[in-house]
């Protein structure tokens, strides 16, 4: 039979920081604070959506954003 040894409860943080922060981390050209917004779409529209801004090396969530910003305007 294999022996495993057990050792210490590990001293540091997690590596991987929370989703929130990783938003806020970004940066880019959002002055304001961020807040995530998140919304079921049909898998057929994800995949549109997904493969129009990988043909235009665009980030879904900068143009969903765009779109966004066009419709609520301030």
């Amino acid at each position: 039979m294999k022996k495993v040894s057990i050792s210490s409860k590990p001293t540091g943080k997690p590596q991987s920081p929370n989703a929130d922060a990783w938003v806020r981390a970004r940066g880019g050209p959002h002055t304001e604070a961020m807040k995530r917004l998140t919304i079921d779409v049909s898998l057929g529209l994800h995949a549109r959506i997904k493969s129009q801004c990988a043909l235009h090396n665009e980030q879904m969530a900068d143009v969903i954003r765009d779109m966004l910003e066009k419709r609520f305007r301030a």
